[in-house]
C-alpha cells in the first residue's frame, strides 16, 4: 500500500513521497503488533534516517531531533502520537527484520546505480566494536562498494570475522553484479566464491594472503621467479622463457607531503604450472602489485598476490586492484569518522545491524548530492539547518 500522510502537503513533497527512498521505506514489514502500534514505522524510519543524515548517533539523539524539528514533520508525516520516545526507535530497530530491511536498501540503490562497464564492486568487512555484551564476539559487517556509482550496494552482518566467508556468498546472490569487476581481500579467496561470481556473469580480483597458504606459496614463487627472468640480463638475441616474455606490467608514481609511492602491478595469463587451476570456477590469470614507500628517507617494499578471472589486461587488472582499498576510505573510514559506528553501542536484538543499513543509506543520499560542494561531514551539518537542503537529500 502506498504511505498517504495526513497533513496537506505542496507538489514538491508530494513528488518526495512518490519518487524518494520513503516511498521504499513504505515496504518494510512492521513487526510489531497493531495494538501496540503508537506510530506509524514510515513515521519512525523517516525520523530515524532524517536524524542520521544531520549527525545523530543513538535513539536518544533521534527522538531530541524529532522533537527539535516536530512542526516541519507534521508538514508530511502522520505523527498520530506525536514523536517516539527513544525507547520505541530501540525496540522498532532491535524488532525489525534485518533482511527485510536489507531488501529495501537493495532495492533503491539499484534504482539509483548507473550502468558503468566493468565496474569495480569492492566487499570487505568492518568491525562493530562496541555493537556486543559481554562475552559476545565483536560483530562484523561487509559492505559492497561500487567505486564508480559511488554507492554502498548492500550490506550484511556477521557474528566474527571467520564468518566472512558465508556472508560474501549471500550477499553477492543480492546484487546485479552483471559486467562488474567483483574486488575481496584474503578472506574471501575461496573457490565458492570465484564460482558464484562468475555465475552472477562478473569477473573477480580475489587477494591471495595465509587462508591460502599453499595457492599463495605458489603464485608467488611463479610471479616472483618469472619477474627475476624478465629483468635478468641476456646475451644480444637471446630469448627469454615464455611466462618472462608475456608478464605484462605498469607502473604508477605518487607524490605527496614527503611520501613517494611507487606502486608495480604485474599480470600473467601463463597457468600450465598451476595444478589447482580447474578447481577456481573462470581462472585466467594472476598478478601481482609491488608497493615501494618513501616516507621522511625510510623505504619500505610490499608485495601482494592475485587470482583473478580477467584476461591479460594489466591496466584494468590494475584499475581494480587499487580501487579496491577505497572502501577503506569511502565507507569505513567515513563510518567511524563521521557516523561514529565504533562507538555505538546498539546491541539489542537486530538493532546494530539495521543502524548499519541506517548509517548506508544515509552514505549514499549524502553521497548522490553533488549541488553541496562539501565533505560528508560538512553535509550534515548543513542538513541540520537547512530543511530545504534536508529534502534535497532525501530526494525533492
Amino acid at each position: 500500500m502506498e504511505w498517504m500522510p495526513t497533513h496537506p502537503r505542496s507538489t514538491e513533497q508530494n513528488r518526495f513521497v512518490q519518487t524518494s527512498l520513503v516511498s521504499h521505506l513504505t515496504a518494510v514489514p512492521d513487526p510489531r503488533i497493531n495494538r501496540r502500534k503508537a506510530h506509524d514505522l514510515v513515521d519512525i524510519l523517516v525520523i530515524a534516517l532524517c536524524a542520521i543524515l544531520c549527525g545523530a548517533e543513538g535513539f536518544n539523539d533521534m527522538e531530541d531531533f524529532g522533537k527539535a524539528k516536530r512542526d516541519w514533520f507534521k508538514t508530511f508525516l502522520g505523527l498520530r502520537n506525536g514523536i517516539p520516545s527513544h525507547d520505541t526507535f530501540n525496540r522498532v530497530f532491535a524488532a525489525l527484520d534485518p533482511q527485510a530491511f536489507l531488501d529495501c536498501f537493495l532495492r533503491w540503490t539499484q534504482s539509483l546505480r548507473q550502468a558503468v562497464a566493468q565496474e569495480i564492486v569492492a566487499l570487505d568487512g568492518k568491525a562493530l566494536r562496541r555493537a556486543m555484551s559481554r562475552g559476545q564476539n565483536v560483530k562484523y559487517v561487509v559492505s559492497a562498494w561500487a567505486v564508480d556509482n559511488g554507492l554502498v550496494l548492500g550490506q550484511l552482518k556477521v557474528a566474527d570475522k571467520s564468518n566472512e566467508i558465508t556472508a560474501v556468498p549471500e550477499l553477492l546472490r543480492g546484487l546485479e553484479l552483471s559486467g562488474c569487476i567483483v574486488t575481496i581481500d584474503a578472506m574471501g579467496c575461496q573457490k565458492k566464491i570465484a564460482k558464484e561470481i562468475i555465475e552472477a556473469d562478473a569477473d573477480y580480483v580475489l587477494a591471495l594472503k595465509g587462508n591460502q597458504e599453499t595457492v599463495h606459496e605458489e603464485v608467488k614463487s611463479f610471479l616472483d621467479d618469472t619477474l627475476v627472468e624478465q629483468q635478468a640480463p641476456r646475451p644480444v638475441g637471446a630469448k627469454p622463457p615464455k611466462a618472462a616474455a608475456t608478464l605484462a606490467s605498469l607502473e604508477t608514481v605518487e607524490k605527496d607531503h614527503g611520501r613517494l609511492e611507487i606502486r608495480r602491478y604485474y599480470q600473467s595469463q601463463e597457468l600450465d604450472w598451476f595444478a589447482d587451476r580447474s578447481k577456481w570456477e573462470g581462472l585466467k590469470s594472476v598478478g601481482m602489485v609491488e608497493s615501494v614507500r618513501e616516507v621522511d628517507g625510510n623505504s619500505t617494499v610490499e608485495r601482494r598476490y592475485y587470482l583473478s578471472s580477467l584476461p591479460l589486461g594489466v591496466e584494468t587488472f590494475a584499475r581494480a586492484a587499487r580501487s579496491h582499498w577505497g572502501v577503506e576510505n569511502n565507507v569505513h573510514w567515513i563510518m567511524d569518522v563521521c557516523f561514529r559506528e565504533d562507538q555505538s553501542r546498539a546491541r539489542a536484538g537486530y538493532a546494530a545491524e539495521n543502524l548499519a543499513t541506517l548509517r548506508r543509506l544515509a552514505l549514499n543520499l549524502l553521497r548522490r548530492e553533488k549541488t553541496k560542494k562539501r565533505g560528508i561531514r560538512g553535509k550534515q551539518i548543513n542538513a541540520g539547518w537547512d530543511h530545504a537542503y534536508l529534502l534535497r537529500l532525501l530526494g525533492v
